[in-house]
């Protein structure tokens, strides 16, 4: 199979995670992602840990190894003459550049949008930033907590109103970047027909917003503020976590027949007052939640999840980080890659989330490739560069 991307060439100047996010889900799918960074120190995250791993001279932050899959990587200083000059020779070849400064950095540079579009009409320029690029607060850095906040985020998600919570991964870098992947794909098509590409901007904000979901027009339409409601779905009973004899189990019922399954097979009146239906069962979720944790409480986690799942009622269990990785529904779907890391040697990585009808691989790549050592390419790429330079002249 032909990688869906390769033939299109991205330039990653973004660093942190959302901009190397996006770079890296388009290198997944082919493209070949040349990852500029700063002279000694490179993208931010190659400091960020514990954990590091490797040698204890120059250790190997964990967190840069998991936004930098499929890269090649170049250093460039881009206040330097040569920084910029091969900077624009990388633009002049490329399909699609990343990047996620604040606003106004790269026109500093030298390489406004303008001027991008001026050395290459025909590239996609990704921008991604905190809050905006415009609007009365469009300057401001982004980072992701500070944004999970402004989002309203942190405001629906914890053990309750009071609670404030953030979600326990960089969910605004992540969907930033999964929106800019999408954008840029969809400039991508466009320029197909127009010969021209175009900028594609996203934000931490706006990739939240995005996110809102139920929560969103549950405010826009019925002017209902949602709040915490820690692990119950705040329109769906019962819907969340609950107690068994040596554990935790989650359960969701979205329809009144499976919740008269669930009653009935746990000794529950599905016709309880305040129970009989869902309307009821959401507003009294306490009355619901202790009839479940005590019916639960004679079963172990090992018993309870099959009994549920002979009846037909959706269920699982709260897995640790280490159990997912372990799990062999995980790996079947092609979720840990084994790559070779030039310092690190054989590792596993977490895969892509996509997989097409006509491979057995993960992502739109056969082989994949370890996150890259800093300027490991760099003397590669400017031969290359060289000799396209040659063939032009």
């Amino acid at each position: 199979m032909n990688a869906p991307l390769e033939d299109i060439v991205v330039i990653d100047l973004s660093r942190a995670l959302a901009g190397p996010h996006a770079a890296m889900m388009l290198g997944d799918m082919g493209a070949r992602v040349i990852k500029v960074e700063s002279p000694g120190t490179g993208d931010d995250t190659r400091g960020w840990g514990p954990p590091f791993v490797g040698p204890e001279d120059d250790p190997i932050s964990t967190y840069f190894l998991a936004a930098n899959r499929n890269k090649e990587s170049i250093t460039l200083d881009l206040k330097s003459d040569d920084g910029r000059e091969v900077l624009t020779k990388l633009v002049q070849r490329g399909d699609v550049l990343v990047e996620n400064f604040r606003p106004g950095v790269l026109d500093r540079l030298g390489f406004s949008a303008e001027r991008l579009h001026e050395l290459n009409p025909r590239l996609v320029l990704l921008s991604i930033s905190g809050f905006g690029h415009d609007g009365p607060q469009g300057g401001r850095a982004g980072y992701d907590q500070i944004a999970q906040g402004e989002s309203g985020l942190m405001s629906v998600t914890g053990p309750d109103a009071d609670t404030p919570q953030r979600v326990g991964v960089p969910i605004g870098d992540l969907l930033a970047g999964m929106y800019g992947a999408y954008g840029v794909v969809t400039a991508l098509h466009e320029r197909n027909t127009t010969g021209v590409g175009r900028v594609v901007r996203t934000s931490l904000l706006a990739a939240l917003v995005g996110a809102h979901a139920f929560q969103g027009t549950a405010y826009t339409v019925a002017g209902h503020v949602g709040r915490a409601q820690g692990n119950h779905h705040p329109s769906l009973s019962p819907y969340g976590l609950f107690h068994c004899q040596d554990g935790d189990i989650q359960v969701a019922c979205g329809s009144e027949s499976l919740w008269r399954k669930l009653a009935e097979a746990f000794d529950i009146d599905p016709a309880t007052p305040g129970m009989a239906t869902n309307r009821e069962r959401t507003v009294n979720r306490d009355q619901v939640t202790a009839a479940l944790n005590t019916a639960f409480a004679a079963y172990p986690l090992a018993g309870l999840l099959p009994r549920l799942a002979e009846l037909g009622i959706p269920a699982g269990e709260v897995r640790t980080i280490d159990r997912v990785y372990d799990w062999d529904q995980t790996r079947s779907q092609g979720l840990v890659l084994d790559v070779d890391h030039p310092v690190l040697g054989h590792i596993e990585l977490p895969g892509p989330p996509i997989r097409f009808d006509d491979n057995t691989y993960a992502g739109g790549r056969s082989e994949h490739a370890a996150p890259p050592t800093l300027d490991q390419h760099g003397a590669a790429i400017r031969a290359w560069l060289a000799e396209l330079n040659a063939l032009r002249d």
